[in-house]
């Protein structure tokens, strides 16, 4: 039925995941969502209720929510292989792929593991990896443990400082996003904070040729909007939006955000030729970032 959401066990190479599925009306392809770190797919149900028409389809990573610990770690390029095989699994030949925050550098990986697979991505509140401009490290701090998804108390103390905007000014946007908060598991933390640690997209971004948008929060405390730019200026076909909020705007704007979304998923895809190799990419990108305005880039 469109607009439900399907929750389901499957497994993908002998690891159990769970997956949940909302439905949608049309027939484009279905959006596929990673989350961020330590976050059961539960968090993501605002922006998922807000998709008017689009099918979505998010997993918990193995160590969170439904999803049980691997045995070992793993990398970036492990998960994008399950995502593969869910996507797989569904009876799909072909996908939109969307991240936010952690879950933003799994999609980058995942557009440039399977570039056939992935026809658009959406990079919302992230960054490139290990190369980012970084948060402070009071914030970082609170990030170190998953003691804000177990403690909700300290959960409404810490987060105007790690997540900003609405959070900053509304204390029941923190209780109902802390209400839905359960199974992340320090050792599930722990391999998240893992995979991406020495990672970064930086060599490959000049080569996605998937038509991007990237979504940033003007009061993000976690990953300066400069990242975005970043993004914006080095992958071939991107377009960033600044949003007037804070790090979990999908949170906190949800149709606003499903919206933007949508809306750039309908249009025309187009297939971009990589124009130029990293030295020449990364060059140009930077001095267009420190040299040019940003007056293009738009606010909502």
């Amino acid at each position: 039925m469109s607009g439900a959401i399907e929750v389901r066990q499957i497994s993908i190479g002998g690891q159990s995941l769970q997956v949940a599925i909302k439905h949608g009306g049309t027939s484009v392809p279905p959006l596929l969502l990673f989350n961020g770190i330590g976050a059961n797919w539960e968090l993501a149900r605002p922006l998922l209720e807000a998709l008017s028409h689009t099918t979505a389809i998010i997993f918990d990573v193995p160590g969170v929510g439904g999803s049980p610990s691997p045995l070992l770690p793993y990398r970036p390029s492990t998960l994008a292989r399950l995502a593969a095989g869910v996507v797989a699994e569904l009876g799909y030949a072909e996908i939109d792929v969307a991240g936010v925050s952690w879950g933003g550098g799994i999609a980058q990986q995942f557009a440039h593991q399977y570039p056939k697979l992935c026809r658009r991505l959406v990079l919302a509140a992230t960054a490139p990896g290990a190369t980012m401009v970084p948060a402070s490290l009071s914030v970082l701090w609170k990030m170190a443990t998953p003691r804000r998804y177990i403690d909700k108390d300290y959960m409404s103390k810490v987060a105007p400082d790690i997540y900003g905007g609405a959070f900053r000014k509304d204390p029941s946007a923190i209780a109902s996003h802390a209400g839905a908060m359960h199974g992340a598991r320090s050792l599930g933390y722990l391999y998240q904070l893992l995979a991406l640690a020495g990672w970064t997209s930086l060599p490959w971004l000049w080569s996605l040729p998937q038509p991007t948008l990237v979504l940033m929060g003007s009061d993000d405390p976690l990953v300066s909007p400069i990242n975005g730019q970043i993004l914006a200026r080095l992958i071939p076909n991107a377009e960033l939006r600044m949003i007037d909020d804070g790090h979990l705007f999908m949170v906190t704007r949800p149709a606003g955000t499903a919206a933007l979304i949508e809306a750039f998923l309908a249009g025309e895809t187009k297939h971009v030729e990589p124009e130029a190799g990293l030295l020449s990419r990364l060059v140009n990108g930077t001095r267009r970032l420190f040299l040019t305005p940003t007056g293009g880039d738009q606010q909502t």
